[in-house]
C-alpha cells in the first residue's frame, strides 16, 4: 500500500519505519532540517528487548504534491497543527484516498471532514508508543494491538488498512465500534498521561503514589461517566484495573505530555482531559478534576525556564 503519513515526531517515525517493512511510505514534515538529517540517516527505531533497526521511507514536505497519490494517509501531527498540515497535505490526495487518524484525544475527525468526505475516514487507536531521544532515533516504549474503524459506511476499507499493517508486523483489528475503541484510548490518555506531565513522573509513579493515584481515579470516573452520556458504557472498575496494570507494566514509560512540557511545547492538553471536560458539559455531566487538570497542563506550558525549555 502507498502511504503517507503526515508528521515526523516519535510516533510518525516509528510508523513509518514499521510500515516501510511491507509498504511504500513517505514521511511528510514541515521542517526542512529535520528532513534532510532525515534522508541522510534514516529513521532508526530502539527495540524495548536492546535490538535495533533503520529504515529509509521517503521524504517530502505536507505540501508537496509529486508523484502518486497515497491510498492511505495517516496523520500524526499535534492536534493544535493538524487543520494547517492537513490543508498543506490536500492538493497530494487522490480522489479514492482514505484518512486515518491514531492521535492521541478526540475530535480529529473534524479536522479530516474538512478536506475527505465521511466515507474516506478511519478513525483508530494503538498501544504502541515511542518516544524521540533524538532526530531520527525513536525508542520503542512497547508494543499492543491497533484498532481502526470506519467513521462509515462499509468496513471493508479498513480491512485493506489493516492488511497492509499487518503484513509490517503491527497487529491490526477492524473495530465495528471505533467511537468506543477511542474512549478506552482516552481513558487511558486522559488521566495518567496527563498527570505524569502535571507530576513530571513516570508512568510508574502514578500507580505507586497513592494521591496521584488518587486523582487519577478521580479522572478515570470522569471519563467513564461523560462516556457514558454520550452512549458508550463502561465499568469503571474494570476500567481502572486495566489502566493500573498498564501503569505496573510500563513504569519506566514517558508520555508525549510529559514530554511536551519539558520540551516547552504546547501539549494535546485540550484533546484529551479538556475533551473529556467540553464533551461533559454539553451533556451535563460536570467533570471538575478533568477541568483543572486541563487548566494546570495550560499554566505548565505558559511557563519557561530560562534556556527556553519546559519547566
Amino acid at each position: 500500500m502507498r502511504i503517507d503519513i503526515l508528521g515526523a515526531g516519535a510516533m510518525g517515525c516509528l510508523f513509518g519505519a514499521l510500515l516501510s517493512r511491507a509498504n511504500t511510505v513517505r514521511l511528510a514534515d514541515p521542517n526542512r532540517e529535520k528532513l534532510a538529517l532525515l534522508r541522510r540517516k534514516g529513521v532508526t527505531v530502539l527495540e524495548p528487548d536492546g535490538t535495533s533497526f533503520t529504515a529509509f521511507p521517503s521524504l517530502r514536505t505536507p505540501e508537496d504534491a509529486s508523484g502518486e497519490p497515497p491510498e492511505l494517509l495517516l496523520v500524526f501531527v499535534k492536534s493544535a497543527a493538524e487543520r494547517e498540515a492537513l490543508a498543506k497535505a490536500r492538493p497530494s490526495l487522490g480522489p479514492e484516498t482514505l484518512l486515518l487518524t491514531l492521535q492521541n484525544g478526540m475530535g480529529h475527525e473534524k479536522a479530516m471532514g474538512e478536506i475527505a468526505p465521511p466515507s474516506r475516514i478511519l478513525l483508530g487507536a494503538t498501544q504502541h508508543n515511542a518516544s524521540l531521544q533524538s532526530i531520527g532515533v525513536v525508542r520503542h516504549g512497547g508494543a499492543g494491538y491497533t484498532q481502526i474503524g470506519a467513521l462509515e459506511g462499509s468496513p471493508e476499507k479498513a480491512g485493506a488498512v489493516a492488511a497492509a499493517f499487518a503484513a509490517a508486523g503491527i497487529e491490526t483489528a477492524v473495530s465495528p465500534d471505533v467511537r468506543a475503541v477511542i474512549w478506552r484510548k482516552l481513558f487511558m490518555n486522559a488521566s495518567a498521561s496527563a498527570l505524569t506531565g502535571v507530576f513530571r513522573c513516570p508512568l510508574g509513579e502514578v500507580a505507586e503514589n497513592p494521591h496521584i493515584w488518587k486523582l487519577c481515579r478521580d479522572l478515570i470516573g470522569e471519563a467513564v461517566a461523560v462516556a457514558a452520556a454520550e452512549g458508550h458504557v463502561f465499568d469503571p472498575a474494570e476500567i481502572t484495573e486495566e489502566i493500573r496494570g498498564h501503569l505496573l507494566r510500563s513504569k519506566s514509560g514517558i508520555t508525549s505530555v510529559y514530554a511536551d512540557l519539558a520540551a516547552g511545547r504546547r501539549t494535546e492538553a485540550d484533546a484529551i482531559t479538556g475533551a473529556v471536560a467540553a464533551l461533559g458539559r454539553r451533556l451535563g455531566v460536570h467533570a471538575p478534576v478533568s477541568e483543572t487538570v486541563t487548566e494546570i497542563i495550560h499554566a505548565m506550558e505558559e511557563r519557561k525556564t530560562s534556556d527556553g525549555n519546559g519547566i
